[in-house]
């Protein structure tokens, strides 16, 4: 079971804004699937093959996996450039894992993260 929605909540409206304001990690840019809003969301961005994997540790609940999914397409900014994505797919973390490099440290297992979501680079 992934981490409880309340954490989430706090995490998008109070450290979520923290971190984009410090300009270190990278940012996923999407657009909300019903408002049309564009948001900006900072996670992990881990490069595989064509593309990149980021770890889901809210589930397919988050609303930035929601509005990616429903979009089809974002856009990563990662040091300072912006890559677009697309083909967005929740893939499970075996397989994900399988994907990164061995060095890699998956969360916790009482993080509870079940799966990932996977985007090519596009075209």
């Amino acid at each position: 079971m992934p981490l409880p929605r309340w954490l989430a909540t706090i995490n998008k409206h109070t450290f979520n804004k923290m971190e984009i304001r410090k300009g270190s990690r990278p940012v996923l840019i999407h657009v909300g699937r019903s408002s049309g809003k564009r948001y900006e969301t900072p996670l992990d961005a881990h490069p595989v093959d064509n593309g990149y994997l980021f770890i889901m540790n809210y589930g397919t609940r988050s609303d930035w996996c929601r509005n990616i999914l429903a979009a089809g397409s974002a856009t990563l900014r990662l040091e300072g450039k912006e890559v677009a994505l697309s083909a967005p797919r929740v893939v499970d973390t075996a397989e994900a894992y399988q994907l990164l490099p061995a060095d890699f440290k998956a969360p916790p297992n009482w993080v509870g993260v079940e799966e990932c979501l996977r985007m090519d680079l596009a075209a």
